[in-house]
């Protein structure tokens, strides 16, 4: 199971962990995982995390802590985390070669026939 950072997301990532990070938390990281939610079925969730749960699977890529939560690896695996900043906006894309559909919004997808039910997006 992998997860895979651009430069332009690893960049990011590691000022968002520098700015809240101190002795204190050397285990400061970003937990990634699939959440039930969106239009599609599921969310991306991105958060920033003092240290990885006990079930987590761990990487580092570009001095990042990643701890991907198994339960939503098999939905995750593969998947390309970028960073995008433009005139119209300005966050975190997700290129999952799992998904079999996704929200227009691009926060949400679904998984053959694993997906919970969707709602709309907000």
């Amino acid at each position: 199971m992998t997860v895979y950072l651009t430069e332009k997301a690893a960049f990011r990532l590691r000022s968002f962990i520098r700015a809240n990070a101190d002795e204190t938390t050397p285990e400061k990281g970003v937990r990634v995982a699939a959440v039930d939610g969106g239009c599609s079925g599921f969310e991306y969730a991105l958060d920033i995390v003092d240290r990885p749960e006990t079930d987590d699977l761990i990487y580092e890529q570009d001095k990042v802590k990643i701890y991907l939560d198994r339960q939503s690896a098999p939905f995750l695996n593969g998947i390309v985390i970028d960073f995008v900043e433009s005139l119209t906006q300005a966050g975190f894309t997700f290129e999952n070669p799992n998904a079999t559909e996704s929200c227009g919004c691009g926060k949400s997808f679904s998984v053959a026939d694993c997906t919970p039910e969707a709602v709309p997006c907000s």
